[in-house]
């Protein structure tokens, strides 16, 4: 018979193996995941509402400075972006958790190193800083996602979608091999991929004439989005805004931050509706961030890219029934944008860092501890 001393190395040797399964095995109550994307939304006005240095014509392209000034300018920071953006703030902040305020100690950043779309919507879904992916060329990503790996699972098959304000999602998402479905398309080979929306909804995108090549305007998406929800209750959604990054691009302030709260209204509708269905309601997490950030001054506002400092820097706001409620997150553990990836899946039971070891880890503070 084996004496004490061999049994306790034993012992704990057993312990070790039992109790992290123990606690991997623990249930979480989120079964749906939301990704939403605002591209190119600064920090600085996620956190700090419309800046003072932009709110003209002369760096910020303003038409009407003294308009957008009384809607949109208050003395304190809190109120600013309350008035920009009152879902992040008036729910967000009370109930979930938001990432990336520099000025309070709050560190999120992509790895990519590029700071541009591309690279960094392959990194949110893939949770990988490719270097191989240094343009924002239509070319297939060689990456697998973790949609595409979700929904490979029949748990998760055919209730996947992605809907997204510009023509190179098919690309990124890799539709040819994922099977993803996607609206809109902009291209007929991805014909057979394209999500069918309410015939309305087509109809008047398909008449619309857009500023931009290769995009159309938020509301389609938001509508599409918000319509497909209710009628075909998928479990994991992607919703890819674009006219914060176009807007800042054309130096209009003004419609830049007009862009920033209509997707803040788009993702408050979408959330009302959710917690209004039994499939969703107390069941669904919401992961809401940016691929990059721009500049910081009233000359580099408008860019982003490998040479623009601080353009590296991105925030994340994350709202469900895991994610304690601890708000505004300050002097926090940093966090990466490669960690996005791995982060929904944990959400839904599901370990991707496993299946892909140079995915980044999850992130622990918005999930439950244990």
């Amino acid at each position: 018979m084996a004496n004490a001393r061999t049994l306790l190395p034993l012992l704990t040797l057993t312990l070790a193996i039992v109790l992290p399964l123990t606690g991997r095995a623990e249930k979480l109550k989120t079964e749906n995941v939301f990704l939403i994307m605002c591209d190119g939304l600064r920090w600085q006005e996620v956190f700090g509402g419309a800046d003072e240095q932009l709110l003209n014509a002369t760096h910020g392209g303003v038409k009407d400075a003294n308009q957008l000034r009384s809607g949109a300018w208050r003395d304190t920071a809190e109120e600013r972006r309350a008035i920009l953006l009152p879902f992040f703030w008036n729910e967000i902040a009370q109930r979930g958790q938001l990432f990336g305020n520099t000025n309070k100690g709050s560190i999120a950043q992509l790895t990519n190193g590029k700071k541009f779309s591309y690279p960094g919507y392959n990194e949110v879904i893939t949770g990988v800083g490719d270097p191989r992916i240094d343009s924002n060329d239509k070319n297939p990503n060689p990456n697998v996602s973790v949609f595409e790996w979700l929904n490979q699972k029949p748990r998760f098959a055919k209730r996947t979608a992605v809907f997204g304000n510009w023509d190179v999602f098919a690309y990124i998402f890799n539709c040819e091999r994922s099977g993803l479905p996607i609206w809109p398309v902009w291209e007929s080979k991805f014909g057979k991929y394209k999500t069918k929306v309410a015939p309305e909804i087509e109809d008047v995108f398909e008449n619309t004439t857009t500023p931009w090549m290769g995009g159309t305007m938020d509301s389609f998406i938001s509508r599409a989005a918000h319509d497909y929800v209710k009628q075909k209750q998928p479990r994991l959604l992607f919703v890819g805004f674009g006219e914060t990054d176009e807007w800042a691009h054309e130096r209009r302030y003004d419609n830049y931050l007009s862009a920033a709260h209509n997707m803040d209204s788009s993702v408050r509708r979408l959330w009302d509706t959710v917690q209004s269905m039994s499939q969703y309601r107390n069941k669904t997490t919401f992961i809401i961030t940016c691929d990059h950030g721009r500049g910081s001054n009233e000359r580099n506002w408008t860019d982003h890219g490998r040479s623009v400092t601080g353009a590296e820097n991105i925030w994340l706001a994350v709202l469900g029934p895991d994610t304690a409620a601890l708000g505004e997150r300050v002097q926090n553990e940093p966090i990466a944008q490669n960690q996005i990836a791995a982060t929904l899946a944990t959400f839904l039971g599901q370990d991707f860092h496993a299946a892909f070891p140079n995915s980044g880890a999850p992130i622990r503070d918005v999930l439950p501890r244990r």
